[in-house]
């Protein structure tokens, strides 16, 4: 289905008698980053999973505009819409969950719950975004590079040796992940790095002042950075809690799926819509 420049692909799954959760995956994910999770809770939700520009089957049909932040918010609205969908919860994980948050504060009466999984408000100084974005661009011309699998593959090896993600290396379903990664193609994750990377987000810190929506912040207890940057969010916003996940590093969902899915569970059943 074409919607304003966008051919999103999405997948429904669980029991439409129930209240909807929409998930966004991360950086390099597809519309099977929350298989494990959804399967647990299909009983009691329904879920909504979508290929965000520039991951899966999904295609960008304008220019490269509308891999930002912004415009690709406008468009999950705009394809929210055209499913009839008013109101549902929010999960986001990563980018994803940077996406997430802007959407939350941007449409705040649409998401009445989120949950964001080691994610960020983005960052808060114009220096720190210029070094970002050009951090990003040397990874993104990395990822033009890798004109074939075996290329693309010591990518993914190298993107998770990264101290953030743990000792994910080590987990029984790691190639697992690296096979719905390569899924991908690198050209169109080299455009969403350069226009929804950390970098040239737009900065969300002081809008998170404001925010009076229930948001439950995940981070991994190998995940420092992420830690202290979901610590500080929790300073600025009362409607913000922090739970931090044992045994798992930024990937929450994948090395401790139980742990996440608990937390999920308490967090949304606490109050419907």
């Amino acid at each position: 289905m074409i919607l304003n420049n966008y051919q999103f692909h999405y997948c429904f799954s669980g029991n439409p008698e129930k209240l909807l959760i929409l998930f966004l995956h991360g950086f390099m994910g597809n519309t099977h980053e929350f298989d494990e999770a959804i399967s647990l809770l299909s009983n009691e939700f329904y879920c909504l999973v979508i290929d965000l520009p520039g991951h899966g089957e999904t295609k960008v049909l304008g220019g490269d505009e509308y891999y930002t932040m912004p415009n690709t918010a406008h468009a999950i609205i705009n394809l929210l819409e055209h499913l009839k969908i008013d109101k549902c919860f929010l999960v986001g994980y990563s980018m994803g969950g940077r996406l997430a948050l802007y959407l939350t504060l941007t449409f705040p009466q649409r998401f009445p719950k989120v949950i964001l999984e080691s994610a960020s408000p983005g960052l808060l100084t114009q220096a720190e975004r210029v070094e970002r974005i050009k951090r990003d661009e040397q990874i993104a011309r990395k990822l033009e590079r890798s004109i074939d699998r075996n290329d693309f593959y010591a990518f993914l090896w190298n993107w998770y040796s990264q101290t953030i993600f743990g000792s994910i290396k080590h987990h029984p379903q790691f190639q697992y992940l690296i096979e719905l990664r390569l899924q991908n193609k690198p050209i169109e994750l080299a455009k969403s790095l350069r226009y929804m990377g950390t970098g040239c987000q737009p900065s969300l810190w002081e809008k998170l002042k404001e925010n009076t929506n229930p948001l439950l912040l995940l981070a991994g207890e190998y995940d420092e950075k992420f830690i202290d940057v979901n610590t500080q969010m929790t300073k600025i916003c009362k409607y913000c809690q922090l739970k931090i996940i044992h045994k798992s590093g930024h990937n929450i969902h994948f090395e401790n799926l139980k742990g996440f899915v608990e937390n999920l569970q308490d967090f949304l059943h606490k109050q419907n819509i």
